[in-house]
């Protein structure tokens, strides 16, 4: 098997690895996009509950504040609950960006080395081929040669060409 042969597989195999990469990512970044609007949400709780309590604010009812401060309360729970979350899928996507990159790398390194090894082989191919046509070309003059040599008659049985 030629270097290129085996390096032609070794890209097929890195592009797959590439591909796997690049769906663990979108796989974290969509994770990360779901903390992300979770975090939203529950700030623009926080941020309704506060519009009401001012609202609220004027009017005589408890129960109305109440509610505005529990609404405030809850989206601060929520948020609490959500940052660890969301910081381990920060952490994760940056992760697997990580090994995405690497995986782009070792595929542009293998795609780099193949290109070098066909082209040697181009160069060794085109080299075997002008050796053949010389050795053809080598055998021709030489069969059309020994047609016109004959053994001369002469002195020390020398074989002289005959033009």
């Amino acid at each position: 098997m030629t270097i290129a042969r085996s390096l032609r597989r070794l890209l097929c195999v890195l592009e797959l690895e590439e591909e796997l990469a690049h769906a663990a990512l979108q796989s974290a970044l969509a994770e990360l996009r779901l903390f992300e609007n979770a975090l939203e949400s529950a700030a623009e709780r926080e941020r309704a509950g506060r519009k009401h309590l001012v609202v609220r604010a004027q009017s005589e009812e408890g129960v109305d504040r109440a509610a505005a401060l529990e609404e405030i309360a809850a989206g601060r729970r929520i948020a609490t609950a959500l940052r660890p979350g969301a910081t381990e899928a920060r952490r994760k996507a940056a992760a697997r960006r990580e090994a995405f990159l690497a995986k782009c790398v070792e595929r542009k390194q293998a795609e780099t080395l193949l290109a070098k090894a066909e082209a040697r082989e181009a160069l060794q191919a085109a080299r075997r081929a002008q050796e053949a046509t010389d050795d053809w070309y080598v055998g021709r003059f030489a069969q059309r040669k020994s047609i016109r040599e004959v053994p001369a008659i002469g002195c020390g049985g020398e074989i002289e060409p005959q033009f």
